[in-house]
């Protein structure tokens, strides 16, 4: 399949996941794929094969300059690893994010705006719930 048919793959597999986190954090199904990590490891396989089919047809990736990275970035293969690499990472760090709140106890209503920042723009939801972790903590 080309890099253009899977893109979507990626998302709708980790769409699903972000709704359960939010919604249902403590549901059996949820905490099965958290700790078992399926929606992160399915993902990866996507990266992994397209990130070696990128290796393959244009050798090493230089990721030393602004340039050889935006050069890199002009490619199928290497733009649909590049997404699926955001999509895995930041589902990870939304799994933690459900994963230490089983101890801090934050509030859903304020755990949903960092999970949903953390899929929507990565590092902000992850700032938001050290925000809300540090200010929990002080307490």
């Amino acid at each position: 399949m080309t890099p253009a048919e899977i893109f979507p793959i990626g998302g709708l597999s980790a769409m699903p996941m972000w709704a359960l986190m939010i919604l249902f954090p403590r549901w059996k199904v949820t905490r099965f794929l958290i700790d078992y990590k399926v929606v992160p490891i399915f993902i990866a396989v996507i990266y992994a094969v397209y990130i070696g089919l990128s290796i393959s047809s244009d050798g090493a990736m230089d990721f030393g300059s602004f340039e050889s990275v935006k050069e890199l970035f002009t490619k199928d293969n290497a733009i649909l690893a590049g997404w699926m690499h955001y999509i895995c990472f930041d589902l990870l760090i939304g799994m933690w994010m459900v994963n230490q709140n089983r101890d801090l106890k934050i509030h859903l209503l304020l755990m949903a705006p960092c999970l949903f920042f953390t899929f929507m723009l990565g590092p902000i939801g992850f700032l938001l719930f050290i925000i809300f972790k540090s200010l929990k903590k002080t307490k």
